[in-house]
Formats: C-alpha cells, structure tokens, sequence
C-alpha cells in the first residue's frame, strides 16, 4: 500500500511540505534589518544575500524572478519583503501576493532602520501567528515539485547515488509530479544523451542553444576548466574528465521525456513531467534557482560527501560511497552503499529513497535542516553597472 503523504496547499492550489514565513531583502543592504526581525521574531527565517544593486537587463531580470519565486514557493506560508527603496520592494511583493498568500513589504529609505524593523516585526508576528494554525491535508505525489542535483561526486556517484535518484525520478514522474534537473557544464560530453529524450524537435533546439551558448563562453575565455570541471574533489574521486562527470549526472535523470526546457528560476508552464533547467553545477546556486521555481524537495546524491541545505527547500542527501557513509553519517540520509557490495538491488535502493521521500514530505526534518545548513546563493549574470 503507498505510504500516505501530507503537505500544505496555498491559496493557489500549489502544495508544500514546510511552512516557512521568511523575510525577505531585496538587495544586500537590507539583509541586516531582516535579520534583526527574524532575530526579534520566533519562527521567522530570513534569507541574506549579496546583490540587488545596480543589476540591469537580464541580471536584473534574473534577480527579480529568483526573489518572487523565492517568496512565491509553496514552502513558504508568508513573505515579510524589505528593501532600500520603495519600488523594487513594491514590486517583489507585488509578485509574490499573486500567488494569494500573505506578504508585507517596507522600504528603509526615508524610514530608517529602527522603524522599518519595528514595523516589519509587528507584521512578521502577525504572520507566524496565522501560519501556526494552518493544517496538513493530505495530497499526492502529483501536486508536488521536486529537484535534483549531485555534488562531490566520484566514481560511486554514478554507480550508486546517482543511478537510485534514477529510480526515484521516474516513479515520481510516473506518479504525475514534477521533477527538474540542471547542470548545464555537467553535461558536457553526454549532452547528445539528453538532447535525443527531448519531448520535440523545438525542445532539442532549445536545449543545445543553451548547451551550445555555456560552451562558446567558455572558448571565449580561452580558459582550461580541468581542475574546476571535473573539480579537484572529482578527480581525487576518480572522474578525470568531465565526460565521466557527465555520464554519472545524467544516470540520476531518469529515463522519461523531457516535456520542457526552462531558464534559471522559471517555472514550468507545459504541466507536470521532468524538465531540463539552465543552471550553474554550483549546488546552492542551483538549488536556490530550483525552490524560485517552485520546487519543495530537492534528491542531493553525492560521493565525496556534501553539507548542502537550503533555507526554504529541504534537501536529501544519499552516499553510495562506504566511506563518506562512515566519516560523513550527519549529513546522510540515505546510505546505499549495500548497491556497489551487492547486498541490495537498485530497485531495493530506490524503495529506500522512495521511503525516505514520503518520511521528509510528511515533516521529518533532513539533515541538513536539523543541522542548520541553510545555503541561500542568488546567481549573477554579469558585474554591475
């Protein structure tokens, strides 16, 4: 019998497994009074970043999908948006309450730091009160988002970890969820691989203009990525091209069609289904991409061993890698080494996954939100202006 799940579902009909209030700063300079009212205000997070000021064009586009997504994702209950001026805040929030949950935004300019955090507090209060009463409903597979992404892989990554998050993909792209996959540099040398699994002709042109575009920047620079792709932590583990990198990324994608190709941050508009997502193979940035676009749960397989974890998207890490199982344990939740030992079956190593999956959705905390990694990385095109 399939394990019952339960989740939130928000004013929009979207579902998610957490319910965060967060508070939110639009650009760098606010990041100290969000913190201060996530500090003054118990069960409120507060996510600082690095940018918002001066970004233009597309960088500014960028930034302004990543923070509504941010705000916007179903793991988030309310949003408190603070910001230095009043438009950009205006129009984060403005985002964001498109979705009918509960926002407020302030702007410093004119207000000062101590009445901005006075007010914003009030607010945030008011929030978390509302949000404490809200109810799990249960829900189904279909209604939720979910991501992947590997990190400090080696040569166990593609024979254990990756290939088990395989197995989760498709059950939960059979099931009628939505599952993305990213890593455009991490593809290199395998890209013909995901091309051909393209729903259409027009996805197949989509996909290698973005394949095709990494690649040209990286001839442009004249540069050598031997030490950054593969990195120096793949290579100790036994990938020495990024070929071999790029083989083991893609055995965690699964097996199905993919119905759509999306830019970083965007969500989906072509139904549920697995989707191809133009992202950095940086796991915070392109997590943090990933939980703007919607997703609630992010399947992490690693060799070396990674410590990632996302403010507002949990995310579930699993080691094939006997070692890292051992030396790493506190930040694994998922420990298939028994696949390279033989002791148990992919399809066994997937169960377990699929176990721990569900376990997560109704409210167990990963490790990584038990030991409080909470990685909020914004991607930048290109320097300011």
């Amino acid at each position: 019998m399939e394990k019952q799940i339960f989740g939130y579902r928000r004013e929009n009909g979207k579902v998610g497994i957490r319910n965060h209030v967060i508070i939110l700063p639009v650009d760098d300079i606010s990041n100290a009074a969000c913190e201060a009212v996530a500090k003054q205000v118990q069960g409120t997070l507060a996510l600082p970043h690095a940018y918002g000021r001066l970004q233009y064009g597309p960088d500014l586009d960028l930034h302004f999908r990543t923070m509504i997504g941010t705000g916007s994702n179903p793991n988030v209950a309310a949003c408190i948006v603070i910001g230095i001026e009043e438009n950009w805040t205006r129009k984060i929030a403005d985002g964001i309450a498109e979705t009918g949950k509960p926002v407020a935004y302030f702007s410093i300019e004119g207000n000062g730091d101590f009445e901005t955090i006075k007010n914003a507090s009030w607010k945030a209060k008011e929030f978390v009160q509302w949000a404490s009463e809200l109810q799990r409903e249960h829900v189904e597979l279909k209604d939720l988002t979910i991501s992947i992404k590997c990190g400090e892989s080696d040569t166990t990554t593609g024979l254990g970890s990756c290939p088990t998050v395989s197995q989760a993909v498709d059950r939960l792209v059979d099931a009628g969820a939505t599952v993305f996959f990213g890593e455009t540099s991490e593809l290199t040398g395998g890209e013909h691989i995901i091309r051909n699994r393209m729903a259409t002709p027009e996805l197949e042109d989509k996909f290698m203009a973005i394949f095709d575009d990494y690649i040209g920047e990286i001839i442009s620079k004249g540069v050598d990525l031997l030490g950054s792709q593969p990195t120096q932590g793949n290579i100790a583990g036994g990938l020495s091209t990024i070929e071999e990198k790029a083989l083991g990324n893609i055995a965690k994608t699964g097996s199905k069609q993919v119905i759509g190709v999306l830019e970083p941050a965007e969500a989906p508009s072509n139904g549920n289904g697995l989707y191809f997502m133009d992202t950095s193979s940086a796991a915070a940035e392109c997590i943090t991409l990933m939980a703007a676009a919607g997703a609630v749960l992010h399947l992490f397989p690693t060799g070396q061993g990674n410590i990632i974890g996302n403010p507002i998207e949990p995310v579930i890490k699993l080691t094939a890698n006997p070692n890292t199982a051992a030396t790493m344990s506190e930040h694994i939740d998922v420990d298939v080494k028994g696949l390279l030992s033989r002791e148990i079956t992919l399809e066994e190593a997937g169960d377990v996954l699929m176990e721990t999956i569900c376990r997560t959705i109704n409210g167990r905390l990963t490790s990584a939100e038990a030991l409080g990694h909470r990685e909020f990385v914004m991607t930048k095109l290109y320097r300011s202006a």
